[in-house]
């Protein structure tokens, strides 16, 4: 296991918030529509939620419910319809620009031709940034929260996949965000890759206190990885309940065969039936 990064230090989020200090994300009755010349395609309706900051949120639902296009909204990547989006007490467009968000697609995305260090490095080079924040962790550092110290200088095509998926999540990392969004990042790895970097990406969220919001299909990880689980129902995507987890925060994948987990996975089956 990777040693942890002063995390209190290099991501903002760890540091204690007044008690008024406003939720990670809010949406009040975000509606967003798609108008083409032969339709109008409601991907999402009346959606409403909040995420307290340090928390795990994790989106769960068929597909076409709209989980993809709600962390774009959240991202200022698509603009709703209708409805309000406040993003750490900010508008997305805001947040974004003063870079208070990462995000990792389902494809870790890297450029072939850099090594995984150089990889990590881009944003700073696309972004205009001189430097780092102060006190924010390294290209190097976050290699190592990550796992893949000693691996700073290899190309993508020596990579496994699940390494490819760790250096998309250092390189959205880099800054210190205080609001990660991931959609579905593991959702083409084995089974035993995907097992252990749900481990290592809860070690993660605890070492950093960074706000996750994560985009899966799994049932069994949506519950393993959130602290609350926002299950969606498709046409339009619409919300059928936030439900609050309760598990035990240090978990290991052995949780999945307790009572607990496997009542809460039936009852998130259910309301994902309701919602079909």
């Amino acid at each position: 296991m990777a040693a942890p990064v002063a995390a209190a230090e290099a991501f903002p989020s760890v540091v204690p918030q007044a008690a008024s200090a406003p939720a990670a994300v809010a949406c009040r009755n975000v509606t967003v529509r798609f108008i083409t010349d032969r339709r109008t395609v409601t991907a999402l309706e009346n959606v409403s939620f909040a995420v307290e900051r340090g928390g795990f949120l994790s989106l769960l639902g068929p597909s076409g419910c709209g989980k993809s296009t709600l962390l774009r909204v959240v991202a200022d990547l698509v603009s709703p319809t209708s409805g309000a989006v406040s993003v750490l007490g900010l508008s997305p467009q805001e947040a974004r620009l003063k870079r208070s968000l990462g995000f990792v697609f389902q494809d870790a995305a890297l450029l072939p031709w850099r090594t995984a260090l150089q990889n990590v490095e881009l944003p700073l080079e696309v972004g205009g940034a001189k430097a780092l924040p102060a006190g924010a962790p390294t290209p190097r550092e976050l290699l190592k929260l990550v796992g893949l110290e000693g691996w700073e200088g290899s190309y993508p095509h020596e990579l496994s996949g699940g390494m490819r998926q760790r250096v998309s999540i250092a390189r959205a990392l880099l800054g210190g965000p205080r609001l990660l969004l991931m959609d579905e990042p593991f959702g083409a790895l084995d089974e035993i890759t995907r097992d252990r970097l749900n481990e290592e990406l809860r070690r993660i969220w605890q070492e950093t206190g960074t706000t996750i919001m994560f985009v899966t299909h799994s049932v069994y990880e949506a519950l393993f990885l959130g602290e609350q689980v926002l299950v969606l129902a498709a046409n339009p995507g619409r919300v059928t309940e936030l439900v609050d987890v309760g598990l035990p925060r240090d978990r290991t994948l052995k949780i999945r065969e307790t009572q607990p987990f496997v009542e809460i996975a039936a009852n998130l089956r259910d309301l994902l039936g309701r919602g079909a």
